[in-house]
């Protein structure tokens, strides 16, 4: 196997969570960073649902990582801080459950977990993958919105009995669930970004689905399931996929196998290793305009590559919806002055 050493991988100084997330996780972010208020109400009710509690039951039942406690894990930590250049290097805790599952909580300070399942079958480069993946989300702040969506999923299973609200409450979280997805898409490129290392973000997601037996596994076999899964025969199989999204906060492994393969394909990731990404210190003068557009580009885009019969189908109305929702967040957002929106954007 090889590895990228430590001396070989590029730091990142100021990078902007920008630079790596998808457009629709980014436009969706930057605008709702453009409502004043809104994202220090979201930290304070976060704090209403016990962040602290949290991290006080990791500190009592998981394995605080150290330089003596998992010191290599630790090491990858502080070296994935480094690299995307995050102003404090969050605590990791280490849990005992047989799950393959990493996590970033909290809100005002986040912390990351990976359980002894994704320990045990992860190898060394992977596991930094999995932990700039983590770092992703904290760069992003990912856990605010994350909380938001938790606990409207929790209030949906309530007032179930209640139809109108209910159906309101589950086509908000519908679109939540979709930013979700997305985010997740993002912090695989953060996991990139952080190891540096495309073997190794093919080897984590075929892992996530086919277990530890590389010696069974095939990246090229793997692109072709991908391909497989996008070009279903049939419209009600395309039916059947959307369907099968519900409910579900990641994309599927052959879907983001075949995202993170394109992403390191298509000349962004080198740009951002060349030094050309956006910069923290310019996240203020972000246009939610532009990247209103540029998620809708993102969508059409996707929508062009995929042979999926179903998705042919209902481009065309699904276009529109997104051209629709492009207007409505100009309008919204379109007037703002001092926050870097083109007032000329539509």
């Amino acid at each position: 196997m090889t590895s990228v050493p430590d001396r070989s991988r590029v730091r990142l100084p100021g990078i902007s969570s920008r630079a790596y997330e998808h457009p629709a996780d980014r436009s969706a972010l930057v605008a709702l960073r453009k409502l004043t208020g809104f994202d220090v109400l979201l930290r304070r009710l976060s704090g209403l649902f016990n962040d602290r509690s949290l991290r006080l039951m990791f500190l009592a039942s998981s394995v605080k990582a150290s330089e003596r406690q998992f010191p290599h894990i630790y090491e990858t930590l502080r070296d994935g801080a480094y690299i995307l250049d995050l102003p404090t290097v969050p605590e990791l805790y280490i849990w005992q459950n047989p799950m393959v599952n990493a996590m970033a909580l909290g809100a005002d300070k986040p912390f990351i977990v990976i359980t002894t399942g994704m320990v045990d079958l992860f190898d060394a480069e992977e596991i930094r993958w999995v932990v700039g993946h983590e770092l992703g989300h904290v760069l992003s702040g990912h856990a605010v919105y994350r909380t938001m969506l938790f606990h409207l999923i929790n209030l949906a299973q309530r007032i179930a009995w209640m139809p109108i609200g209910y159906l309101g409450l589950r086509a908000i979280i519908w679109g939540l669930e979709e930013w979700y997805r997305k985010s997740e898409l993002s912090c695989d490129r953060a996991g990139l970004l952080a190891g540096q290392d495309v073997d190794a973000a093919r080897r984590s997601l075929m892992k996530l689905a086919g277990g530890a037996y590389m010696s069974e596994l095939s990246a090229d076999a793997f692109h072709e399931q991908a391909h497989e899964y996008d070009a279903v025969p049939d419209v009600r199989e395309g039916l059947l996929k959307l369907l099968q999204l519900e409910g579900n906060t990641h994309p599927f492994a052959v879907v983001r196998f075949a995202e993170i393969d394109r992403w390191a394909a298509n000349g962004d990731y080198a740009r951002i290793l060349a030094g050309n990404y956006p910069r923290r210190e310019d996240d203020g003068t972000a246009s939610v305009g532009e990247e209103v557009k540029s998620a809708a580009r993102a969508y059409q885009e996707s929508w062009s590559r995929s042979e999926d019969p179903f998705i042919g189908l209902v481009r065309g109305a699904a276009e529109t919806a997104a051209g629709a929702g492009e207007r409505i967040f100009s309008g919204i957002f379109g007037g703002r002055r001092g926050g870097g929106d083109d007032d000329s954007s539509s």
